[in-house]
């Protein structure tokens, strides 16, 4: 990969820590910092050196108190109790060159973290930013009048300008154009549209005026719909105990007690306060934010953006993956695999008729009969309309085409069911013309290559004890995918709203991992344990999972659990190793052997080899996935 990528993965986090309070803190220390040892060479008197220090310092460990004081009144002590006890050491032993340093690394640890969780309401503000708040609704005499999407009502007539996005789910009932709607249904494609094309809500218009009739309120349309249950998702998103705070509780006791120890056998308080500097968690608070920089810089490397760094920790701890079908395990591309023809009826021609309706629809194998079309050209159609569960129909050169299923076509002409083939495993469409019929048209969305060795490899290598596929699709293609790869579970014809519930009912039961690529996955994403989006052709989509794969690679996708499972280990090394040689060091320093100055030597030499290891997780130049598809 190429270095301007790999700059994806850290320099926005970068410009959030320069845009950050904390990170502005972390700079402003370092100033302090700079500022002393100007002093101090200038060789300035006492105390002008050590008054930067001490302020930066305050800046620091007054909201450190605050926080702390928090915690304590809900029961809840970390880490950050014994980086206030370090600086209220340090400073009371007036070693205020310890003091900035520890003040420096806990700042530029929080600093780092809010970058983190700058994105919390990232994905709300995106689908806010594009929902329409005005349309052009059309009165009796002709004139347009300018209203609020909420003034629109169900039959209002509304003109929808070139480029605006529609507010509301509606039906065309003057012109012909195009509209991009892969905000809503997960596909790249721009769907043609002509008089009774059905639209929906955040779609955007392309070149042409159109004409439509409101068929729902904009509370009531789907873009909204998504909106809510995402709103939702988000809302009730468990907190996240950072790593540093769930180590750091119990080292907090342990360190707590010796320097009580220290200090009550011996009689003097300068125990107590070596114990404190020495124990000074700064391995914990910098070492993991360190690690986790170094694996976003690792996996943008390899194609992967980390949005939520906090994932990478949490990836690991995963037991169950669950899938959406298309553009993941699958290509995402339906190919047309067998054509049945009726008596009568020629391949050419079905597939003719079947394209020129085909061409306005939005239905994913629209696209692929399209490809099967081949060099044949299509046909004027007129009368186009699609209403769910019957079907396209439309008249193509004089003939009336429907395009439906094989139940609404057994529902509405019983006569003819007897004339279908036996059914389909995979997608399929039935063809009429003129009332009789034409063909049926079988397709498949093969799955990826290596999937189900893949599913295998999540087991043997990631501990993945449960797989998941969730997938509004019919029952009989969802199961032979899942047979064909493998999968333990498989659920159909599954909603958003209902993928929601179900996602955050396997997270109640063990931790997970959501992948998915299109804007209906936003809110499984959200409830997910991690959530991971395949390709970046949807950017609400991509702002609500925590990772983005950008090439839809499952190698990819192994890279980014080795790499999750790097960070974690390389972190815990420097997270542990630093506690294990701390704890060595309040020991000398309880029995007297280790006074504060040194002790304070010490921790830093301890935070220095801390940083090192952890700056490790990014010194990988070879691909670390022992996965391999192809």
């Amino acid at each position: 990969m190429s270095e301007p990528r790999a700059g994806l993965g850290v320099l926005p986090y970068a410009r959030a820590l320069a845009h950050s309070t904390r990170g502005r803190i972390a700079i402003g220390t370092l100033l302090a910092m700079a500022v002393s040892a100007v002093l101090s060479l200038a060789e300035v008197a006492e105390p002008w050196p050590s008054i930067p220090l001490a302020l930066a310092t305050a800046v620091v460990g007054i909201p450190l108190l605050w926080r702390v004081v928090r915690d304590a009144v809900h029961r809840t002590f970390g880490a950050d109790l014994l980086g206030l006890l370090a600086l209220v050491s340090s400073s009371l032993l007036r070693e205020w060159w310890v003091a900035v340093i520890i003040a420096l690394m806990l700042s530029g640890g929080e600093a780092l973290e809010e970058a983190a969780s700058a994105r919390a309401s990232a994905v709300l503000e995106a689908l806010a930013r594009r929902s329409p708040t005005l349309a052009h609704r059309r009165l009796p005499d002709g004139s347009l009048q300018e209203v609020t999407v909420a003034e629109v009502d169900v039959d209002d007539v509304l003109v929808l300008l070139p480029h605006e996005i529609c507010p509301v789910d509606a039906v065309v009932i003057e012109g012909r154009g195009a509209m991009d709607e892969s905000y809503l249904t997960g596909e790249p494609y721009v769907v043609p549209k002509v008089p009774g094309s059905s639209v929906l809500s955040g779609a955007i218009n392309s070149t042409q005026l159109l004409v439509l009739r409101a068929g729902k309120r904009a509370q009531d349309s789907r873009y909204a719909q998504i909106v809510g249950v995402l709103e939702k998702a988000e809302g009730q998103r468990p907190p996240m105990r950072r790593l540093a705070d769930r180590l750091g509780a119990g080292y907090t006791v342990i360190a707590l007690a010796l320097a009580i120890t220290g200090w009550v056998v011996s009689g003097d308080p300068n125990r107590f306060l070596a114990v404190v500097v020495i124990a000074t968690p700064c391995p914990l608070l910098i070492g993991v934010p360190v690690a986790i920089i170094g694996a976003i810089s690792l996996a943008a490397r390899n194609g992967i953006i980390i949005k939520d760094p906090a994932m990478l920790e949490r990836l690991s701890t995963a037991r169950t993956m669950i899938f959406d079908k298309t553009g993941t395990l699958t290509y995402g591309q339906p190919t047309l695999a067998e054509v049945t023809l009726a008596e009568g009826f020629e391949r050419d021609e079905v597939l003719r008729l079947t394209a020129s309706l085909e061409q306005y629809s939005r239905h994913p194998l629209a696209s692929a009969v399209m490809r099967a079309l081949g060099d044949l050209a299509v046909l004027p159609a007129d009368e186009v309309s699609e209403e769910p569960g019957h079907g396209l129909q439309g008249l193509v050169d004089g003939r009336r085409v429907t395009v439906t299923g094989r139940k609404a076509m057994s529902s509405a002409f019983p006569q003819l069911a007897a004339l279908l083939p036996s059914e389909s495993v995979g997608l399929e469409c039935v063809i009429l013309v003129d009332g009789e019929y034409a063909a049926t048209l079988a397709f498949r969305d093969e799955p990826r290559e290596g999937a189900r060795e893949f599913i295998a490899h999540l087991n043997g290598r990631h501990g993945v004890v449960r797989t998941m596929l969730l997938s509004g699709d019919r029952s009989s293609e969802v199961t032979y995918l899942a047979d064909r790869v493998g999968l333990s579970e498989a659920h159909a014809s599954v909603s958003p709203e209902r993928k929601l519930e179900m996602v955050r009912e396997a997270t109640l039961a063990a931790p997970t991992a959501f992948l998915g690529d299109g804007i209906n996955d936003a809110p499984a994403m959200t409830a997910a344990t991690v959530g991971i989006a395949f390709g970046k052709n949807n950017d609400v989509t991509a702002e609500a999972a925590d990772a983005v794969v950008l090439d839809s690679s499952l190698d990819r996708l192994d890279e980014l659990m080795h790499i999750g499972r790097r960070m974690r280990r390389i972190a815990l090394q420097s997270a542990i190793g630093g506690i294990i040689v701390s704890s060595v060091g309040m020991v000398l320093a309880v029995l007297g052997i280790l006074p504060p100055i040194v002790g304070a030597i010490c921790q830093e030499v301890i935070d220095v080899l801390a940083i090192l290891n952890a700056s490790r997780v990014a010194w990988v130049r070879r691909p670390m996935s022992d996965f391999r598809s192809e």
